[in-house]
């Protein structure tokens, strides 16, 4: 089902937070398992598993109701402020480097970007960066500095 949704901006949509990149499938404890149930629950078709077998948002059809966050058995589903481009694709929590081997572009708890947010947007919980929407300036300096590749500009400009 395929239905327009005219959106105010800034607005809201899902977001999957695994880059799913360069691992063996299900290798990640933390990361996507490719199990469908979110795009089963998603009634606007806006969730799909990409070619890695990893869930991916169209955000131009999510209308932000929900439903795959509450589907999602890893709770890797968020819904986030579109008008904020910079974000975290990675929910690992394990340190250094067994993340390396699920992932090429796994949060390894570093820390670089929260020294780097002139915002103080970015904290390092549970070895995994997370951003504070409300905060965050998008300015991307985090996303072009970090190390591993886990901070992505959504519009794919910075990254």
């Amino acid at each position: 089902v395929n239905m327009a949704v005219k959106k105010k901006f800034p607005y809201r949509a899902a977001f999957v937070a695994c880059g799913g990149n360069g691992g063996q499938e299900g290798s990640c404890a933390w990361g996507c398992t490719g199990c469908g149930a979110c795009a089963a629950a998603c009634k606007f078709g806006a969730i799909q598993l990409n070619e890695a077998g990893r869930a991916e948002v169209l955000e131009d059809q999510c209308t932000a109701c929900g439903a795959c966050v509450r589907a999602c058995p890893k709770g890797l589903i968020h819904i986030h402020e579109c008008a904020n481009y910079i974000v975290v694709k990675c929910s690992n929590q394990e340190k250094g480097m067994p993340p390396r081997k699920h992932c090429q572009a796994s949060c390894v708890g570093c820390g670089l970007c929260e020294r780097i947010c002139t915002a103080g947007a970015i904290q390092v919980r549970k070895n995994c960066a997370i951003i504070e929407e409300a905060i965050c300036l998008s300015c991307g300096m985090c996303a072009t500095r970090c190390p591993r590749g886990a901070i992505h500009d959504l519009r794919g400009i910075l990254t």
